[in-house]
């Protein structure tokens, strides 16, 4: 195995002090340590040796860096291929021609009006995505399931990265990226710059609080073993079921994994009220996986301090604001110092944190919480201003073939309906987690556990 250092990784202290972002981690090393990280990173293989093993898998669990096998013993002939389907005969013909009968395929058919020929299995009555897929893998034989949606194309080479993840016995889920198939039309340029399948071009280690949070079921392998262990999917959740079990694999001590080397098309929706349905019900996920995982859900995590300081920041009280944040930033710095953090990177990382945090609650406004925010922010110029300032910022992810008055309406429209399930499906499931910031200073690990963060999210 070789490690790829994260885009965003930057070293200090000779080596001794690595710092990674969303969330911030701070990994400090001993020197022999340092000089074994320094060599990994410039491209230098990681050893057999069991400590050695244990630094890198540090490193990548952490985001610092990422892992590539030269070699896999995993191939085709490992994968069964479950395709949950209902009244899209066309999109079953086209997913199989794509997959060229290298691995065996389970279509099931979950109560299509007619009968889909050639299935392996068939429910009398539509019960669900999640369903289809457990009923799929009650045949499976095979050590690797990959579910793949109807409406999705893989493209050529797209399953030998993933497979390459499983090289480590701790992988138990690895997906690739899922783009929009690009069109001429105003939403499928849309949907290609802006689709909630669509997780970057950056590899990531997967988690509750980490950059890339989940996965999406409509393209993902995942082991067999592991997947019959844990239930399959919750048949009860019509959406966030992929989310739910990808936190729950984590809870249980395995490793996700994202991996966009691989990448998959996905048939963009028909017509914008369609778009809009679905970001609804994507929305009305988060009552019930806020049942599941508490504060998981949350749109926006920060410390109380920080917290503080935007709030007072907001409602007109600059000096207080500021003085809050100075305290944030002698905090943040209280905990990087003593690992090896100059002082002035320490003041730059506190000042890049403040700026994440106020891109993070812009976000937040306009999407989770706009039944209320949007209501008392129009209501005064402060808050006008602030709303025009974020739509004005999310013109740098426009396609230039998608004029901004298109871009920004769609934007808000798909906002206002993810947060309009978000709300509806708080109020079904009785709970006001999914409505509220986290403001615990010890953010959750991909484990599950508490870790050993400090006020903005540092990892020791």
């Amino acid at each position: 195995m070789m490690l790829i250092p994260d885009a965003h990784l930057r070293v200090l202290a000779d080596g001794r002090v690595l710092i990674g972002f969303a969330p911030l981690r701070v990994l400090r090393l001993s020197p022999s340590a340092a000089r074994l990280t320094t060599r990994w990173l410039a491209g230098g293989p990681v050893g057999a040796d069991p400590a050695h093993q244990e630094l890198a898998r540090r490193l990548v669990t952490a985001g610092l860096a990422h892992p590539c096998h030269a070699h896999t013993r995993w191939g085709p002939q490992d994968v069964t291929v479950v395709i949950p389907v209902r009244d899209e005969p066309h999109g079953v013909r086209a997913l199989r021609d794509a997959l060229h009968g290298r691995h065996p395929v389970l279509v099931v058919d979950d109560g299509s009006a007619e009968p889909l020929p050639g299935a392996a299995a068939r429910h009398p009555a539509p019960l669900g995505p999640a369903a289809a897929r457990n009923t799929g893998v009650l045949s499976v034989t095979t050590a690797l399931v990959a579910f793949l949606d109807a409406d999705v194309t893989p493209g050529p080479g797209w399953l030998e990265p993933l497979l390459a993840h499983f090289e480590d016995p701790r992988v138990a889920a690895v997906a690739p990226r899922v783009r929009s198939r690009p069109g001429r039309s105003p939403l499928a340029r849309y949907e290609r710059a802006r689709s909630p399948l669509d997780l970057g071009a950056a590899p990531a280690e997967v988690g509750p609080g980490a950059r890339v949070g989940y996965l999406p079921s409509a393209a993902l392998l995942v082991r067999t073993s592991v997947l019959r262990e844990l239930g399959g999917f919750d048949e009860r959740m019509r959406f966030g079921e992929d989310v739910d079990l990808i936190w729950r694999l984590t809870a249980a001590g395995h490793r996700v994994r994202y991996e966009p080397a691989s990448e998959v098309l996905h048939r963009p929706r028909p017509n914008w009220p369609a778009l809009l349905r679905q970001r609804f019900g994507y929305g009305t996920s988060a009552g019930p996986l806020a049942r599941r995982h508490g504060r998981a859900v949350a749109h926006a995590r920060l410390s109380p301090v920080t917290a503080a300081a935007w709030t007072a920041g907001f409602v007109g009280r600059p000096r207080t604001a500021l003085a809050l944040a100075g305290v944030d930033a002698a905090l943040l710095a209280r905990e990087l110092v003593p690992a090896g953090v100059p002082a002035r990177a320490a003041l730059r990382l506190a000042v890049r944190g403040q700026s994440a945090v106020g891109r993070m609650l812009a976000d937040a406004a306009l999407r989770a919480w706009w039944p209320v925010a949007l209501p008392a922010l129009l209501t005064g110029r402060r808050g006008r201003v602030a709303v025009a300032l974020v739509l004005l910022a999310r013109l740098r992810g426009r396609p230039w073939a998608l004029d901004p008055m298109t871009w920004c309406a769609a934007g808000l429209a798909d906002d206002l309906a993810y947060g309009a399930g978000v709300w509806w499906g708080a109020l079904r499931a009785r709970t006001a987690v999914p409505l509220l910031p986290d403001l615990s200073t010890r953010p959750r690990g991909n484990d599950g556990r508490r870790t050993g963060f400090g006020p903005q999210g540092v990892r020791r």
